[in-house]
């Protein structure tokens, strides 16, 4: 048992604050969330005092107009996410708290942490800002980045927010179509770019990548090099002009106390940064969010929800594993918001041996950094489950006492995952350890569904409802005779949309407007591109693409992800999620990742094939396959048992980790391998070769019988 003193939750400090201030009294958390979605602007009014939010200039209204797409918020008021951060600095300072922790591999490997206090954030950001302004970056100008995760990427962010430019990150592992992808679409003027990166142990050289970007970009003014590997910069002749990181961010004479920095008061909807879809096919959307929706979002779900406390308060140290390239790194920047230590690793979960994938660096990282709030994404669990990871036995780095939470993502975390963690990480207070679990989207920046210290845990759920997000389950559109909803009116579960269900797989949907949902994506003029992707389906409704079910409890309702309906099985009538499919799949030992797509044809019986990745060693007979067919067939139903199980080098995915079922799917009805897959976004794009012969030995096959 690790005994720990812990704070008030901070929903509970909340709750008392509405009492005290407003006289508003909830015995229930469904009673407080109902409050919060029902009456949005005496809600989020409540956010901006509880957090105290700076204005040199008061707003007109909270929500002037309540469309979707469309919302205006806050108008009138002014703020900066740069100011937010910073003004924490003297007194966490004083508490003796840095701003940021972190390791890369080579310093884990040593043992060895770095920290960058609040007055040398400030200075940096500062330093940084000001050789922006002289670089001619002005407010409102696109500034882009290749780096890795580590502070010299978030003194860069703090610089361009804190002088209104607009931030765009992408991971330096990504190719370069994928980046020019999106930098094109956004025409930066400046951009940061790391000379490589180390991961599994490898140093991989990445300045050729910069020199492609350098003549892909032609509204480049200014690169700014971030040396990480130690190389020297490429000296080809280009118009651009080329700066070191360090030279500007420590100016040869100055002391850090020379570096004052006055963050830009802009209105709450100016851009903050620029992130991308997901998505596979076509150029990915840029998606834009405001400074005031990010900072009132971040605060809420950060605060509230995952129940961070300032440094000050508590000593909380905020680790969630990720790499820039995945939204994830942006909701652990926003831990510095409310005053929080945040914790970053830049390298590979697993470490590189010539045996099996060590998983354990992360939690050693975790004990040498005492973070008290660990996450990372679902993968990860699982990995550590099949491989029999034993967090608190892993020799010198092996002190997890001061955690106290596990957040998860990405996917649903199975159950199995919720009884791993449970028994391999240390008991709070003699209780299980807390797991929050989250769902939202790199759409919005936030989370739908979520986890709450003062709720019950039950494994398999996130345990409530965000607070303001007015999230249902809806059946699919429904015809009627009413006429249907224009775009931006208020939506009704009649006239042709979805019927509310509860306890029953829907439509994850976001009936009312949330401050972080985006202003627009960038270069789409006419908003036509933001409604087909959110609110074709349900007009004036914000449709997310998952499958939910909502679970009324006494006190909450909770919910289950089961994956992206545009990615579900429909096998003789009966709609499931693949997430189930894989929760029972991939409990068997013997299968490390799994595939499975419904091929549905006109005139021909479906075909469901199941593809399995397997454990080395393992083979796939007639045993093993008996083994996964009942598993499926007592997890879900005798319906959805595979037409075939086949074993495959990998499981195509994402550079964010998401399986590409619908990708594949296109790609075995006959696609254009080119139209429907981008392997630049991919984290594995040689693992498509074996799906596109399959589909044309496939193809030829049923071409002789048909």
């Amino acid at each position: 048992m690790t005994t720990l003193t812990l704070p008030t939750p901070r929903i509970t400090v909340f709750q008392r604050w509405l009492a005290q201030r407003q006289g508003l009294h909830f015995s229930r958390y469904e009673d407080l969330w109902q409050w919060s979605v029902n009456d949005l602007n005496a809600f989020w009014r409540a956010i901006w005092e509880f957090f105290d939010i700076e204005s040199p200039t008061p707003f007109e209204a909270v929500l002037a107009d309540a469309r979707l797409p469309g919302a205006r918020w806050f108008p009138g008021a002014q703020l900066n996410y740069a100011r937010q951060v910073l003004r924490h600095g003297q007194s966490a300072h004083a508490a003796g708290h840095p701003a940021i922790v972190w390791a890369d591999e080579p310093a884990l490997n040593a043992g060895t942490l770095q920290t960058l206090s609040w007055p040398d954030l400030a200075a940096q950001v500062g330093h940084l800002a000001a050789a922006f302004r002289r670089l001619g970056v002005a407010r409102g100008d696109r500034v882009a980045a290749v780096l890795p995760n580590r502070p010299e990427t978030v003194v860069a962010f703090l610089a361009a927010a804190s002088i209104g430019a607009v931030w765009s990150v992408c991971s330096p592992d990504m190719g370069p179509v994928a980046v020019l992808d999106r930098f094109r679409q956004i025409e930066p003027t400046l951009l940061l770019a790391a000379d490589g990166y180390r991961f599994g142990g490898v140093a991989h050289d990445r300045r050729t990548l910069v020199g492609q970007l350098l003549h892909g970009l032609p509204t480049l003014r200014h690169v700014v090099d971030v040396n990480v590997l130690g190389l020297a910069p490429d000296t080809a002749p280009t118009t651009v002009a080329r700066h070191a990181f360090d030279a500007l961010t420590r100016p040869a004479g100055e002391s850090t106390s020379t570096a004052m920095i006055d963050p830009e008061w802009l209105p709450f909807d100016h851009p903050l940064w620029i992130v991308y879809s997901s998505g596979t096919t076509g150029l990915p959307k840029p998606i834009v969010h405001g400074h005031g929706g990010i900072v009132l979002e971040a605060l809420k779900g950060g605060t509230l929800h995952n129940n961070l406390g300032a440094s000050i308060d508590t000593g909380d140290r905020f680790f969630w594993y990720s790499s820039t390239g995945w939204i994830m790194w942006n909701c652990q920047i926003g831990g510095l918001l409310g005053g929080t230590t945040i914790c970053l690793y830049d390298g590979s979960p697993a470490a590189s041996r010539s045996g099996p994938a060590d998983w354990s660096p992360l939690w050693r990282f975790a004990s040498l950094a005492r973070c008290t709030f660990f996450g990372a994404g679902a993968a990860f669990y699982a990995s550590c489950l099949k491989a029999d990871v034993r967090p608190q036995a892993l020799g010198e780095l092996s002190d997890l006492g001061a955690l106290r939470a596990v957040g998860s993502t990405g996917s649903p975390l199975s159950d199995d995952c919720y009884r791993w963690i449970w028994e391999h990480l240390p008991r709070v207070n003699d209780r299980d350890i807390w797991i929050a679990c989250i769902s939202g989207g790199t759409d919005f920046a936030g989370a739908f569904v979520a986890g709450l210290p003062t709720l019950p845990l039950v494994a398999g759920e996130m345990q409530c409802r965000c607070l303001g997000a007015k999230v249902e389950a809806w059946s699919e559109p429904e015809e009627s005779s009413a006429p249907r909803a224009e775009p931006g009116s208020s939506p009704s579960p009649h006239g042709g949309l979805g019927r509310p269900l509860m306890n029953e797989v829907g439509e994850l949907v976001c009936t009312a407007p949330m401050p972080s949902m985006p202003l627009y994506l960038w270069g789409d003029t006419t908003g036509e591109r933001l409604r087909q992707s959110y609110f074709d389906v349900y007009p004036g409704v914000w449709r997310h693409g998952d499958w939910i079910r909502l679970v009324p409890h006494e006190d909450a309702v909770g919910a289950v992800i089961y994956g992206r309906s545009d990615a579900t099985i429909n096998r003789h009538g009966v709609r499931m999620g693949t997430a189930e499919l894989y929760r029972a799949v991939e409990a068997v030992p013997e299968v490390l990742d799994s595939l499975v797509v419904d091929l549905e044809y006109l005139g021909r019986e479906s075909y469901m094939p199941l593809f399995v990745v397997l454990r080395e060693g393992a083979v796939l007979d007639d045993a093993l396959k008996k083994q996964l067919v009942d598993a499926i067939r007592q997890a879900l139903s005798p319906r959805h048992v595979p037409s075939e199980i086949i074993a495959v080098p990998a499981v195509p995915r994402t550079l964010s980790g998401k399986k590409m079922e619908l990708p594949i799917k296109r790609l075995l009805m006959g696609a254009d391998p080119a139209r429907v897959m981008n392997r630049d976004a991919m984290a594995n794009a040689s693992s498509v070769d074996w799906f596109i012969d399959f589909a044309a030995r496939r193809q030829a096959v049923s071409g002789r019988q048909h």
